[in-house]
């Protein structure tokens, strides 16, 4: 992963891969691991019915291989099943229908690979240690203000402070 590279998470709704496309083209994308495995578990619920060791046993081995980058082998067991169970098939074949939309954005094992996250935990942490530091007891700020201070905040939180400073104080005057 370069400084340069951006990544974008989303839940696979079409309204948010559209604004990624239009905003942050060149930006990686993938689904959010958490709703992926909500899709998952709905398959399974689907197949198989609520908590059944069946279900267990059929989302945990699908876990596992879409955790491994195996979608396409997923979207062929889906298939599979619904053929199998025609009167559940909607339903799979709904659950099919995400994982198709969102494949190529479900490549979790080379995203791993190359450094990125799947999951959205850091990002929502690092946001909470903004708001704290950007909207404490009796802080005032500017949007020029802020807009100065995020750089900084980030360096210190990402502890590169020291690169960072000598990136800004060797750049060209504005």
């Amino acid at each position: 992963m370069d400084v340069e590279d951006s990544l974008a998470i989303g839940d696979g709704a079409t309204w948010i891969w559209n604004l990624v496309g239009e905003n942050f083209y060149a930006s990686h994308q993938i689904v959010h691991w958490y709703h992926a495995t909500q899709h998952l578990a709905e398959a399974a619920r689907s197949i198989y019915g609520e908590a059944t060791s069946q279900y267990r046993r059929w989302y945990r081995q699908w876990e596992t291989k879409l955790y491994q980058g195996h979608v396409r082998k997923l979207i062929r067991a889906l298939n599979r099943q619904a053929t199998t169970k025609p009167d559940k098939s909607e339903a799979i074949l709904e659950q099919r229908t995400y994982f198709m939309n969102n494949l190529k954005r479900m490549n979790y094992l080379e995203m791993r690979m190359e450094g990125y996250t799947i999951g959205s935990g850091m990002v929502e942490s690092a946001a909470k240690q903004y708001k704290s530091r950007f909207c404490g007891a009796g802080m005032r700020w500017s949007r020029p203000g802020a807009e100065r201070l995020i750089p900084i905040r980030t360096a210190i939180l990402s502890k590169r402070f020291d690169k960072m400073w000598h990136l800004a104080y060797n750049s060209p005057p504005n």
